[in-house]
Protein backbone atom coordinates (compact mmCIF):
# COMPACT_ATOMS: atom_id res chain seq x y z
CA UNK A 1 0.00 0.00 0.00
CA UNK A 2 1.34 3.36 -0.85
CA UNK A 3 2.22 5.24 2.59
CA UNK A 4 -0.42 8.46 1.96
CA UNK A 5 -2.84 5.33 1.69
CA UNK A 6 -1.56 3.69 5.09
CA UNK A 7 -2.53 6.74 6.99
CA UNK A 8 -5.19 7.79 5.41
CA UNK A 9 -6.50 4.46 6.30
CA UNK A 10 -5.73 3.58 9.40
CA UNK A 11 -7.76 4.21 12.36
CA UNK A 12 -8.39 3.70 16.04
CA UNK A 13 -10.64 0.06 15.73
CA UNK A 14 -12.50 -0.39 19.09
CA UNK A 15 -13.90 -3.56 18.46
CA UNK A 16 -12.10 -6.64 17.23
CA UNK A 17 -13.45 -10.37 16.25
CA UNK A 18 -11.12 -11.72 18.45
CA UNK A 19 -8.90 -13.42 15.92
CA UNK A 20 -5.16 -13.47 16.67
CA UNK A 21 -2.61 -12.12 13.49
CA UNK A 22 -0.44 -14.72 12.08
CA UNK A 23 2.92 -15.18 13.05
CA UNK A 24 4.11 -13.96 9.83
CA UNK A 25 1.94 -10.47 10.43
CA UNK A 26 3.55 -10.20 13.34
CA UNK A 27 7.12 -10.77 12.14
CA UNK A 28 6.59 -7.83 9.47
CA UNK A 29 5.09 -5.36 12.18
CA UNK A 30 7.24 -6.20 14.99
CA UNK A 31 10.83 -5.61 11.82
CA UNK A 32 8.78 -2.40 10.81
CA UNK A 33 9.34 -1.21 15.30
CA UNK A 34 13.26 -2.86 14.63
CA UNK A 35 13.73 -0.42 12.00
CA UNK A 36 12.74 2.72 13.45
CA UNK A 37 14.91 5.08 14.48
CA UNK A 38 16.51 6.06 18.22
CA UNK A 39 18.48 8.39 19.49
CA UNK A 40 22.22 7.65 19.19
CA UNK A 41 20.75 4.43 17.45
CA UNK A 42 20.76 3.16 21.34
CA UNK A 43 17.55 1.12 20.38
CA UNK A 44 16.34 1.15 23.95
CA UNK A 45 12.77 -0.12 22.86
CA UNK A 46 11.70 -3.43 24.51
CA UNK A 47 8.68 -4.98 22.87
CA UNK A 48 6.55 -7.91 24.58
CA UNK A 49 3.65 -9.36 22.79
CA UNK A 50 0.82 -10.61 24.31
CA UNK A 51 -1.26 -13.40 22.72
CA UNK A 52 -1.42 -15.95 25.76
CA UNK A 53 -4.74 -16.22 27.60
CA UNK A 54 -3.05 -15.55 30.65
CA UNK A 55 -0.88 -12.46 29.15
CA UNK A 56 -4.11 -10.88 27.93
CA UNK A 57 -6.14 -11.40 31.37
CA UNK A 58 -3.44 -9.28 33.21
CA UNK A 59 -3.68 -6.60 30.41
CA UNK A 60 -7.45 -6.76 31.25
CA UNK A 61 -6.71 -6.16 34.62
CA UNK A 62 -5.48 -2.67 33.96
CA UNK A 63 -7.73 -1.52 31.09
CA UNK A 64 -11.17 -2.08 29.67
CA UNK A 65 -9.68 -0.85 25.98
CA UNK A 66 -8.31 -4.22 24.99
CA UNK A 67 -11.19 -4.33 22.86
CA UNK A 68 -11.39 -7.91 21.98
CA UNK A 69 -7.91 -7.83 20.22
CA UNK A 70 -6.13 -11.19 20.24
CA UNK A 71 -2.48 -9.64 20.10
CA UNK A 72 -1.16 -6.67 22.66
CA UNK A 73 2.24 -5.47 21.64
CA UNK A 74 3.69 -3.82 25.13
CA UNK A 75 6.19 -0.96 23.85
CA UNK A 76 8.09 0.11 26.92
CA UNK A 77 11.78 1.31 26.80
CA UNK A 78 15.32 0.90 28.85
CA UNK A 79 15.54 3.67 31.26
CA UNK A 80 18.97 2.62 31.49
CA UNK A 81 20.13 3.06 28.08
CA UNK A 82 18.82 6.19 26.67
CA UNK A 83 20.41 9.13 25.69
CA UNK A 84 20.73 12.84 27.33
CA UNK A 85 20.30 15.72 25.91
CA UNK A 86 23.54 17.89 26.34
CA UNK A 87 23.21 20.58 29.32
CA UNK A 88 19.48 19.64 30.14
CA UNK A 89 17.78 16.80 31.96
CA UNK A 90 15.83 15.73 29.00
CA UNK A 91 16.19 12.25 28.43
CA UNK A 92 15.38 10.04 24.44
CA UNK A 93 13.77 7.21 25.85
CA UNK A 94 9.93 8.44 25.55
CA UNK A 95 10.21 9.79 22.20
CA UNK A 96 12.55 7.04 20.94
CA UNK A 97 9.61 4.65 21.72
CA UNK A 98 7.21 6.51 20.72
CA UNK A 99 8.83 6.41 17.19
CA UNK A 100 8.85 2.68 17.45
CA UNK A 101 5.48 2.26 18.68
CA UNK A 102 4.54 4.69 15.36
CA UNK A 103 6.35 2.07 13.09
CA UNK A 104 4.58 -0.66 14.75
CA UNK A 105 1.19 0.89 14.38
CA UNK A 106 1.82 2.19 10.55
CA UNK A 107 3.05 -1.27 9.61
CA UNK A 108 0.22 -3.26 10.87
CA UNK A 109 -2.59 -1.25 8.85
CA UNK A 110 -0.24 -1.65 5.64
CA UNK A 111 -0.21 -5.39 6.15
CA UNK A 112 -4.15 -5.09 7.05
CA UNK A 113 -4.02 -5.86 10.51
CA UNK A 114 -6.18 -3.47 12.48
CA UNK A 115 -4.91 -1.36 15.72
CA UNK A 116 -5.11 0.74 18.54
CA UNK A 117 -2.94 2.90 20.38
CA UNK A 118 -4.51 2.77 24.17
CA UNK A 119 -2.91 5.25 26.64
CA UNK A 120 -5.82 4.57 29.26
CA UNK A 121 -4.22 2.18 32.08
CA UNK A 122 -1.57 2.95 34.50
CA UNK A 123 1.77 1.84 33.60
CA UNK A 124 3.08 0.99 37.10
CA UNK A 125 0.34 -1.66 37.52
CA UNK A 126 1.06 -3.56 34.35
CA UNK A 127 4.67 -3.40 34.80
CA UNK A 128 4.21 -5.09 38.25
CA UNK A 129 1.28 -7.42 36.70
CA UNK A 130 3.27 -8.63 33.71
CA UNK A 131 6.88 -8.95 36.00
CA UNK A 132 8.44 -6.14 34.36
CA UNK A 133 12.34 -5.10 35.21
CA UNK A 134 11.97 -2.40 37.50
CA UNK A 135 14.58 -0.22 34.75
CA UNK A 136 11.74 -0.49 31.66
CA UNK A 137 9.27 1.92 31.44
CA UNK A 138 5.94 1.14 29.89
CA UNK A 139 4.94 3.89 27.08
CA UNK A 140 1.70 2.43 25.58
CA UNK A 141 -0.16 -0.62 24.15
CA UNK A 142 -0.58 -1.59 20.81
CA UNK A 143 -4.17 -3.50 20.19
CA UNK A 144 -3.30 -5.87 16.82
CA UNK A 145 -6.28 -8.06 15.09
CA UNK A 146 -9.01 -7.75 12.85
CA UNK A 147 -12.65 -5.29 13.31
CA UNK A 148 -15.49 -6.74 13.53
CA UNK A 149 -18.11 -6.55 10.80
CA UNK A 150 -19.86 -3.63 13.12
CA UNK A 151 -16.69 -1.58 13.75
CA UNK A 152 -15.18 1.49 11.99
CA UNK A 153 -13.66 4.55 12.63
CA UNK A 154 -15.29 6.88 15.46
CA UNK A 155 -17.45 9.61 13.85
CA UNK A 156 -14.68 12.53 14.77
CA UNK A 157 -12.15 10.18 13.08
CA UNK A 158 -11.65 12.56 10.14
CA UNK A 159 -12.26 16.09 12.08
CA UNK A 160 -8.88 17.77 11.66
CA UNK A 161 -7.47 21.44 12.28
CA UNK A 162 -6.37 23.18 9.16
CA UNK A 163 -2.26 23.71 9.00
CA UNK A 164 -3.40 27.21 9.69
CA UNK A 165 -3.61 26.40 13.66
CA UNK A 166 -1.34 24.01 14.28
CA UNK A 167 1.68 25.07 11.88
CA UNK A 168 3.54 28.01 11.88
CA UNK A 169 6.11 29.62 9.76
CA UNK A 170 9.22 31.75 11.61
Amino acid sequence: MEFSQVIKDRYSCKKYDGRKISDEQLNVILQAGRLAPTAKNLQEQRIYVAQSDEALAKIDKVTPCRYNAGTVLIVAYDKDNVYTYPNSDRQSGIEDATIVATHLMLAATDIGVDNCWLNCFNPDALKKELGLPENEEILMLLDLGFASEDSGPLENHMKRKPLSETVSYI
